[in-house]
């Protein structure tokens, strides 16, 4: 399952995408955000609890601001390269990008 944390709106697209079947929930992407916009929860996938990274809900609107000192355009933010099995990453697009 792909999910998606952020919104898009007139300015551009603002997302962190966690591919929970490559997830391990072994917290490297929470440890690593300067923000501290991550976390770990449990889903239910497969008929079954596994944890998984996933974007605070009072982070999910502010996106745009709260990840642009990572410079998420460029998808080398901090918690995208401490993801050992790349299960997390970034769109970030602005009209002058897409």
């Amino acid at each position: 399952m792909i999910s998606y944390y952020g919104y898009s709106d007139g300015s551009g697209e603002y997302f962190i995408i966690v591919d929970s079947e490559k997830c391990s929930g072994c917290q490297k992407c929470v440890n690593q955000c300067p923000k501290n916009a991550l976390h770990i929860e449990l889903l239910f996938i497969d008929l079954e609890d596994k944890p998984v990274a996933s974007v605070k809900e009072a982070f999910c609107n502010k996106i745009q601001y709260i990840c642009a000192q990572c410079k998420p355009e460029k998808n080398q933010t901090p918690c995208t390269l401490a993801c050992p099995n790349k299960a997390i990453k970034c769109l970030y697009t602005t009209p002058a990008t897409v």
